[in-house]
Formats: structure tokens, C-alpha cells, sequence
């Protein structure tokens, strides 16, 4: 690659890298949305495999509690694993933009709602019961679409998890998604590993961004964190909504 392309998507990692690192995602959403501009969507998505998986194995690994959130939401991963594998013939023969779009709308709706301080919360006698339906659901979205933030990401919001908690559980929904997504594919001859080499070259930048949002992400209150967190949900589902028109 040219120079120049090259400090491109370096400077673009290190960027989504950093949004990642202060809200705990949005790493794809970033890098797909500046690189898309520069190179194919199918060579885009094919340099964020590695950094995407890294980043979330950092952030899942980086909490304070991980045993306490695995005793916990153990449930959940389980049934995100089972539904991504069910459904992932899917995404592997379809295509999903429409869905997409969709999913990107209910994530408008529910982040403008929460942002004026009405924050949905999860009464703790109804989580044992309702943890594995909201994985199971998102497994299933994962595997036709891709996408593994619906219904997931509002849900572990409304445990009300402090914020270094959410970030953690935030990283393992991800990474077992991620796992569970590549498994589902690979079974269905669907899931493409010749640009892993060229990937694992963005982890670099992708790495040096998210420590510096982690960073940030300790210096500023709870309440700049809910706020930036839901804005950032705001952006990805409009990002979703709006990606089968662009």
C-alpha cells in the first residue's frame, strides 16, 4: 500500500481504538465508516478482524471482576453461543442490510430515550430468568446480521453495572459473540481469513487508541460516562439505520 493509505488507516484505528477504550465500543462503526471511504467494504471489514477480536479480549481481560461477571451473566453467554450458531446459515447466505437498519433504529430509540436521565433498570428478581432470553436474542441477531449489540448492550446497561463493570461485561458479551460468530461461519465455509496477515497490523494503532480512551475514560465522572456512552449508542444505531442507503 501507499504511504500515505497506510498512515491513513493507522491514524483510523488509532482513532477508533480510542472511542472503543472511552465507551467500551464502537470500534468497527469507526473504522468501517472512515475506511470505507478509502478502500472496499469487503477489504475493510477484512482488516478488522484482528484488531476487533484483540481489542475486545483487552477489554474483557482489563476489568477488575471478571470471575464476579462470569458467576453472573455466565447464563447469558451461553445462550448468545447457542443462537449465534443457530442462526448464523443467515448471515452466511443473506443479506442483512434491512435488518440492520432496523436493529440501528431500535438502538436510536432506546439511547434517545435513556440520554434525558430515564435509565431503564433490570429489577435483580427477574435477571436470572431474563439473562438468557436477551442472549439468546442477541445470538440470534448475531448470527443473521453481524451485528451482536440488540438487544445486549441496552441490557447490561439496565443491570445498572458501575462503569468499569459495564466496560467488562461489555468485553465478554463481545468476545463470546465474536467467537461464537466466527465458529457459526467457519462451519458454513462463510467466514474469510486471507487478510488475517494484513489485520493484525491495525492491532498496533488499534491498541495505542484504546489505552489512550481507557485513560480518558477514568478521568471523567459517571455522569459524562453515561452521557458519552449514550450518545455513542446514538451514533451507532444511526450509523445502522442509515448503512443500506449509503
Amino acid at each position: 500500500m501507499a504511504l500515505s493509505l497506510t498512515l491513513a488507516i493507522a491514524a483510523t484505528f488509532i482513532v477508533a481504538g480510542f472511542v472503543k477504550g472511552v465507551s467500551g465500543m464502537g470500534l468497527p462503526t469507526v473504522a468501517m465508516g472512515v475506511l470505507g471511504a478509502l478502500i472496499s467494504p469487503v477489504a475493510a471489514a477484512g482488516l478488522l478482524i484482528v484488531p476487533s477480536f484483540v481489542t475486545n479480549v483487552w477489554q474483557l481481560l482489563a476489568g477488575p471482576r471478571l470471575r464476579s461477571l462470569l458467576l453472573r451473566l455466565w447464563p447469558m453467554m451461553l445462550a448468545i453461543v447457542a443462537g449465534t450458531l443457530a442462526s448464523s446459515s443467515w448471515l452466511a447466505k443473506g443479506n442483512p442490510a434491512l435488518t440492520t437498519a432496523a436493529l440501528g433504529a431500535a438502538l436510536v430509540l432506546y439511547s434517545a430515550y435513556t440520554l434525558p436521565a430515564r435509565q431503564l433498570r433490570v429489577p435483580a428478581r427477574i435477571e436470572p430468568w431474563l439473562s438468557p432470553i436477551v442472549g439468546a436474542i442477541t445470538g440470534l441477531i448475531t448470527g443473521a446480521t453481524g451485528v451482536f449489540v440488540i438487544p445486549a448492550v441496552p441490557y447490561l446497561q439496565a443491570l445498572d453495572l458501575d462503569r468499569e463493570d459495564l466496560i467488562q461485561a461489555l468485553g465478554l458479551s463481545f468476545t463470546v459473540s465474536t467467537i461464537a460468530l466466527a465458529i457459526g461461519l467457519g462451519a458454513h465455509g462463510a467466514l474469510d481469513t486471507s487478510q488475517l496477515g494484513l489485520s493484525a497490523l491495525a492491532v498496533a494503532p488499534a491498541l495505542v487508541g484504546m489505552w489512550l480512551g481507557q485513560t480518558i475514560r477514568r478521568k471523567i465522572s459517571q455522569a459524562a460516562f453515561r452521557r458519552g456512552f449514550l450518545l455513542c449508542l446514538l451514533l451507532l444505531g444511526t450509523e445502522m439505520s442509515l448503512r443500506p442507503f449509503l
